[in-house]
C-alpha cells in the first residue's frame, strides 16, 4: 500500500479531510486505518483561525483519530518566525482571530491590538468577523516600521458552500495600504513545512493536499513527496497543466489512494499526442486515466506547461469513462 512507504503523513484540512463542518466521505475510515498501520498523522493547516485543541477536538467529532499536539497551523509557524526574530515579550499586533492571538502568547511573545502599543511586528490570519478597525490598526504599524508577517497567502479556501476569500486576499487590505507585502509563514513557504518536521520528527513523510499552489508546491520546496487528492480545489484540468513545482508525485480521487497498491507502471489505458492534442485510449478506471494522461503531458512540458486546449480530449474521455 502506498501509505506504508512513509512513517509519516502530513495532512491538509480543508478539502482534504473535511469541508467546513463536514468531513470528506470516506476520510475519517482511511485515515483511522493508516493510524492502525503505525504511521504517524500530522494535521498541517495554513488556517489560522482556530486552535490546534480547537481544530483536534473538530476532527474527533467526524471520527478522525486526533490530539492537541497532531495539529501544526500556520498560526504556530507564524509565531515562530517572529520570535526566532525578536526578544521574548515583545509587542506584537494581531490581525486575526484565537488560534494565532494563542500562537503569538505560547512563543512568549505579547499580544496587543493598536498600534499605539508600537509592536515589532503585525501577524494576519483568516477570522470570521475581521474589522475594519483592526485592519487599520495593523496597516498604522506596518507603516511604522513593524515587521508584517501573514499566515498564508491562500486567495481563497474551501468550504460545502463554494470558495470563499481566504487569507491571502485579506493580507491584500494592509498591502496595499502600505506598499509592504507579508513575510508568509504558511505553505508553499518552507516555515510551515519547518514547524511540522520540528513537531513530528518525521524521516519519510509524505504531503496529503487538495492544492496545487500551495501543498504541492510546499512539498516540491521542501523535497518530500506529495499526494494531490481531488476532494478540494484542484480539478483534473488543473493537474494535467501543472507547472514542475505543482506537480504531485501521486494523484488519487480522494483519501482511499493511501491505502492502493499504487502502481508504477499503468495498465489498461494508453496516452499519445496527435497533432499537438493529447489523447487517451483504452479502458478503466477514470483516475487511472487522468494519471496516464499527466504522465505524458508533463513529460511533453518538460519545465513548461502544456496549453489547456491540447489536453481537453482527455476530459471529454475521462467523462465518459
Amino acid at each position: 500500500m502506498l501509505v506504508d512507504r512513509y512513517d509519516t503523513l502530513l495532512l491538509d484540512l480543508d478539502g482534504v479531510v473535511y469541508l467546513g463542518p463536514h468531513a470528506v466521505p470516506g476520510a475519517a475510515r482511511a485515515l483511522v486505518e493508516a493510524k492502525a498501520r503505525g504511521v504517524r498523522l500530522a494535521y498541517v493547516t495554513n488556517n489560522a483561525s482556530r486552535t490546534p485543541a480547537a481544530i483536534a477536538a473538530h476532527l474527533r467529532e467526524l471520527g478522525v483519530p486526533a490530539e492537541r499536539e497532531d495539529v501544526v497551523t500556520s498560526a504556530q509557524a507564524a509565531a515562530r518566525l517572529i520570535a526566532e526574530r525578536f526578544e521574548p515579550g515583545a509587542a506584537v499586533l494581531v490581525v486575526g482571530g484565537t488560534g494565532l492571538r494563542l500562537a503569538v502568547r505560547d512563543q512568549g511573545l505579547r499580544v496587543v491590538s493598536t498600534a499605539l502599543d508600537e509592536p515589532v511586528a503585525v501577524v494576519q490570519g483568516i477570522a470570521p468577523g475581521l474589522s475594519y478597525g483592526l485592519l487599520s490598526e495593523g496597516t498604522l504599524a506596518v507603516r511604522q516600521g513593524a515587521l508584517f508577517v501573514a499566515s498564508n497567502g491562500d486567495s481563497t479556501m474551501p468550504t460545502g458552500r463554494g470558495e470563499l476569500p481566504g487569507n491571502g486576499a485579506m493580507v491584500r487590505v494592509i498591502a496595499t495600504a502600505t506598499g509592504v507585502e507579508p513575510v508568509y509563514a504558511g505553505k508553499p513557504a518552507p516555515p510551515l513545512h519547518r514547524e511540522s518536521m520540528l513537531r513530528t520528527g518525521a524521516e519519510r513523510p509524505l504531503v496529503v493536499g487538495d492544492r496545487l499552489d500551495t501543498d504541492i508546491e510546499g512539498a516540491s520546496n521542501a523535497g518530500v513527496d506529495s499526494v494531490l487528492v481531488l476532494t478540494g480545489v484542484a480539478t483534473p484540468l488543473d493537474v494535467l497543466t501543472a507547472a514542475p513545482a505543482h506537480r504531485p508525485t501521486y494523484v488519487g480521487v480522494d483519501l482511499g489512494v493511501l491505502h492502493e497498491d499504487y502502481p508504477e507502471v499503468r495498465q489498461g489505458w494508453q496516452a499519445r499526442w496527435d497533432g499537438g492534442v493529447l489523447r487517451l485510449e483504452g479502458d478503466g478506471t477514470w483516475i487511472e486515466g487522468l494519471r496516464t494522461a499527466c504522465e505524458a503531458a508533463w513529460a511533453a512540458a518538460g519545465d513548461g506547461r502544456v496549453d489547456e486546449d491540447s489536453v481537453k480530449p482527455v476530459l471529454d474521455r475521462l467523462q465518459s469513462a
